[in-house]
């Protein structure tokens, strides 16, 4: 990721996630807001397309309610048909959190962004029902934000529709950060009002376990 972005002549993304790369000469950085992200992509394939090194970047993996699949969606225009595009992988929200509590996606697991910006919630509400009935672990992103506050209550209910109260559930902020902190739950004492946009949840299946050595799902099913 740093040689890909020591060749590159612009930065484009979140403001965030721009201020991080460091300034250099012959580097030009573009910060852009958090709900513009088709036309940021757009504005780096017009960069790409005019011959210029193009770096655009996303926290943890592009790929993964990242940047990326925003890049493709603006490239479908044929006006960048000649515009080549590279996706690195980078460390997932998910795998950071994981990591530092154990190994609670050690077994079968889904991903799901509980943000109703870009799909309705009767979506988001079918597809938490599916993977609560299928006794999926679950990781969160984007539990809640400054403007969405009932969704993890609501998303709480859902699976407790499903799942044990005494489920266990990981809660971590600003992981890989100076701020960081990770928290162990359950499903029954998850406190909603002290969840946002910074926190990642990992929700265990019914064999997830707490033990000395951290939170953990077994690979066997019994």
């Amino acid at each position: 990721m740093s040689a890909a972005l020591a060749e590159v002549d612009h930065v484009v993304g979140y403001a965030p996630y721009v201020h991080r790369v460091p300034q250099r000469e012959g580097l030009t950085r573009h910060a852009s807001g958090n709900t513009v992200e088709v036309d940021r992509a757009a504005f780096a394939l017009d960069l790409a397309r005019r011959g210029e090194r193009v770096a655009v970047v996303s926290g943890g993996d592009a790929g993964v309610f990242g940047m990326a699949a925003a890049v493709f969606e603006a490239a479908e225009d044929p006006a960048y048909a000649g515009v080549a595009v590279r996706v690195l992988p980078g460390v997932s929200a998910v795998q950071a959190v994981a990591a530092r509590a154990g190994a609670p996606v050690g077994a079968d697991f889904a991903v799901m962004s509980l943000s109703d910006r870009l799909k309705p919630w009767e979506v988001v509400e079918k597809r938490l029902r599916a993977v609560a009935e299928a006794d999926l672990v679950l990781a969160i992103y984007n539990p809640a934000s400054r403007s969405r506050r009932e969704q993890i209550a609501m998303a709480c209910k859902v699976l407790l529709e499903h799942k044990s109260a005494e489920t266990v559930v990981v809660v971590g902020r600003d992981v890989g950060r100076a701020e960081e902190s990770l928290s162990v739950t359950t499903l029954g004492e998850l406190d909603p009002p002290s969840i946002d946009m910074k926190c990642l949840l990992i929700v265990g299946a019914s064999s997830t376990r707490v033990s000395p050595a951290g939170v953990w799902t077994p690979r066997f099913v019994r």
